[in-house]
């Protein structure tokens, strides 16, 4: 039901929708496109009104409807599985600058979080924020020690509206995914839960903290990232307190030449950190553009750090997946493509039965006329939206995790490129790949591998013989079986049965049936036709009609 406040906010959004000329595009839709004519019979579109491009249209609408649609057309921007170049390309200029809320608001909440008073704990608390965004804000502060730190605040009230605003997000998307015709391929109703789920991962500012503190322990005896410190006896689940990064944001170009860092090293050391984070780590941070990098230059002679910051989205790969990225780029990069469609299909990113020959030949067609081009020109992000985008056409799902990889891939390479143009990719991601290559398959590997399974190897080693032994005695007696849980044998075995039985109460249906019929015609050839027909005649016939009748019930 749609309450006044719900009520409201669709009328709200409907102006929003009419301001931007939406309107055309509802009744462009199979549902009312046979009464299209309607959309001039509305008086706002007596006067003839010039609209901007569809996506440059969708991209303000989201700005006008405010910060959580904005926040959403964000996120949409990654999934450019789903979307056209123009929208995804637009969709990715959407900028969260959100007004903040009073700082004297902000301090009371962290006094409640906290449990006492804001001078308990800091000796100095700013209520200017640094930094105000559609979940949080951030405010400097010092701790009773000295140390510097921000106050990380999740935004008031901010769950009922989100849980408002997603509400009409999956009506819309619900009835986008009805009756427009590109909504059961694009999948709405999928995408706003997502969009949900990291959106409440987000407001945990617990979850974030854990995330920053993975990353910190990842890079701990590294030369080249800082990643800052979580107060942990400050931090809860709508604070968040943190060292306080002082560095020069990556996007100042001239700052950094001015600090002396050779941007070219600095370029080559991102890309290397990230593919680290893929390879080594399979952890990666997720939202990185320049608002959420810094860089610490280094002192007498020292080469600079990366500080991020931001850590409330994460992107993470299995083993299985991290294995099979490393050596679909080791493929790409030896231009073996029969490998790479192998590898799509080994790994069940595409179907099983998919022709590798005509898999290689679409990859060939998409990477060829790119790799003539030099090194450095070739973009990586884009490659991977392209392979996306023709494996699409093989039916493969695109799975979060890579799309997170991807997305994060296009923004490394970007701030890479901004830093120093030449940059080539290529070769500054191998270092990290055939690190990984070689400890995958190196005596290394083979060793840890060992190593960890040692404890386990000697708890059980006692049992072995003995295990043998009974083994070899039920092969001798022949009482030795072999039995499969494979769902498949399962699910063709519950077939059988299930027409056996079918097949067994048809056949007594059927027979009853007849014995009734044969019942009937005695009864009709005798003298005594008249009176009601025998019970045996009703039972037989009515027994035959319900097992029947169970034979084949859903069918």
């Amino acid at each position: 039901m749609i309450g006044p406040r719900r009520f409201l906010r669709v009328f709200a959004i409907q102006r929003v929708l009419l301001r931007h000329g939406f309107d055309e595009m509802v009744f462009s839709t199979p549902l009312l496109s046979s009464v299209s004519f309607l959309l001039y019979l509305l008086p706002w579109n007596w006067k003839r009104r010039d609209y901007k491009p569809r996506a440059e249209r969708i991209r303000a609408v989201l700005e006008d409807l405010g910060p959580l649609f904005v926040k959403f057309g964000q996120i949409l921007s990654t999934r450019r599985d789903l979307l056209t170049d123009d929208i995804a390309e637009e969709l990715a200029k959407l900028q969260d600058h959100v007004p903040p809320f009073p700082g004297s608001e902000a301090r009371s909440m962290v006094e409640k979080a906290l449990g006492g008073s804001v001078d308990t704990v800091f000796g100095a608390f700013d209520e200017v924020p640094l930094a105000s965004a559609s979940i949080a804000q951030v405010h400097a502060a010092r701790l009773l020690n000295g140390t510097e730190v921000i106050v990380k605040v999740v935004r008031p009230n901010l769950r009922k509206t989100i849980e408002q605003d997603i509400s009409l997000m999956y009506l819309i998307a619900d009835i986008a995914e009805r009756y427009w015709e590109k909504g059961k391929q694009l999948r709405p109703t999928i995408v706003v839960a997502e969009f949900e789920k990291t959106l409440l991962d987000e407001l945990d500012m617990m979850r974030e903290a854990a995330n920053a503190s993975q990353l910190r322990r990842n890079f701990a005896d590294s030369p080249t990232m800082h990643v800052p410190e979580v107060f942990w006896d400050y931090t809860r689940q709508n604070v968040l307190v943190m060292e306080r990064v002082s560095g020069l944001n990556i996007a100042d170009r001239e700052g950094l030449l001015e600090a002396g860092v050779d941007l070219k090293v600095l370029a080559e050391m991102g890309v290397e950190i990230f593919f680290t984070q893929i390879f080594r780590d399979h952890f990666f941070h997720a939202d990185v553009h320049p608002g959420n990098l810094f860089v610490l230059p280094g002192a007498d002679g020292a080469p600079p750090r990366y500080a991020p910051v931001d850590f409330g989205i994460m992107g993470s790969l299995s083993e299985f997946d991290q294995r099979y990225l490393a050596e679909n780029f080791s493929a790409f990069l030896n231009r073996d493509y029969r490998r790479v469609a192998e590898l799509h299909v080994e790994s069940g990113w595409v179907p099983i039965d998919t022709r590798v020959d005509e898999f290689e030949f679409a990859i060939r067609s998409v990477c060829e006329p790119i790799f003539d081009r030099p090194m450095k020109d070739i973009s990586v992000g884009h490659l991977l939206l392209r392979l996306f985008q023709t494996a699409q056409r093989f039916e493969m799902v695109i799975l979060p995790q890579l799309l997170l990889l991807q997305k994060t891939l296009i923004n490394i390479e970007g701030i890479g490129r901004q830093l120093y143009p030449d940059l080539d990719l290529w070769l500054a991601a191998r270092p990290a790949l055939e690190r990984f290559m070689l400890e995958r398959a190196g005596l290394r590997r083979i060793f840890s591998a060992f190593k960890q399974n040692v404890p386990l190897i000697a708890d059980r080693l006692p049992e072995i013989p003995m295990m043998a032994l009974e083994t070899l005695e039920l092969a001798r007696t022949g009482r030795l079986k072999v039995q499969t849980q494979d769902p498949a044998l399962e699910q063709i075995r519950e077939a059988i049965k299930s027409l056996e039985r079918r097949v067994i109460l048809s056949l007594t249906g059927v027979g009853l049936i007849i014995s009734a019929a044969i019942l009937f015609g005695i009864r009709t050839a005798s003298a005594y036709m008249l009176g009601p027909l025998p019970l045996s005649v009703w039972l037989f016939g009515g027994l035959g009609v319900v097992a029947i009748m169970v034979a084949f019930r859903g069918r």
